[in-house]
């Protein structure tokens, strides 16, 4: 019987490493001038393209009844996108942004902060599968190494977006320790994890939210991330309906 820690060890070092890199980057954030913040955050912008583009390509391999995986999450983006503007998601996650600001005196963009880096932190297969592998066995290797990646995007987060970032460390332990604790208690919620349907939609709409991010970064466009976010909700269902046609 595994222990409450050895089940979700890995998302308390993954909070560490958030919170550890955050903190270095309000100390560098202080000492570097603007120009070299904008690099940064344009390197940041620029590997955040490549994170998204290397989690939507999962829809490749998605194989779901006799809809493609790209038109699926098409449709599963449009609904969650609809219902997101629906339930005023953004301006919801606004608000809250802005009561943890005033709370702990945040400045700048600490609401795009906060949702950036828990879109970022949250959504993907190392943080899925890590989490189902240490909920299930206690193996964390696979969420220690997403923690060490974390905290170094963190620093960069940071220089950009201020303490907001440090606050995605909620959303870690959140998402992440719940799916352990959901599946050390189920024994197994999803056979496969690695080639789920389920998991490559949520992997890949996660990595076409991920692209927003990066355009947001640099100041390309200004995706309506937030809004998205019943697409997650919305990709176990879509599955289900799929294979059923």
């Amino acid at each position: 019987m595994l222990s409450l820690w050895a089940k979700t060890s890995g998302t308390w070092i993954n909070v560490a490493t958030v919170v550890l890199g955050t903190s270095l980057g309000l100390m560098l954030r202080s000492h570097l001038p603007k120009s070299m913040q904008q690099i940064i955050t344009q390197a940041v912008g620029l590997m955040t393209l490549v994170i998204g583009v290397s989690m939507a390509s999962s829809l490749s391999n998605l194989e779901a009844g006799p809809i493609d995986g790209i038109i699926l999450a098409l449709l599963v983006m449009a609904a969650g996108g609809l219902l997101g503007e629906w339930w005023q998601i953004e301006k919801r996650l606004s608000v809250l942004g802005d009561w943890l600001k005033a709370r702990v005196r945040g400045g700048g963009r600490f609401t795009e902060g906060f949702v950036a880096a828990s879109l970022l932190f949250c959504i993907g297969p190392m943080a899925i599968v890590g989490s189902l592998n240490n909920g299930l066995s206690g193996d964390n290797a696979l969420l220690t190494l997403k923690a060490t990646m974390d905290g170094l995007a963190a620093i960069a987060l940071t220089g950009t977006y201020g303490i907001g970032v440090g606050f995605s460390a909620l959303s870690l332990f959140v998402v992440q320790g719940g799916l352990s604790l959901l599946a050390s208690l189920s024994g197994a919620i999803i056979p496969d994890p690695v080639n789920s349907p389920q998991v490559l939609l949520i992997t890949g709409t996660g990595g076409l939210m991920i692209l927003g991010i990066g355009l947001n970064l640099l100041d390309v466009a200004q995706v309506r991330v937030a809004s998205f976010l019943p697409a997650l909700l919305l990709s176990p269902v879509a599955i289900a309906i799929a294979q059923r046609l």
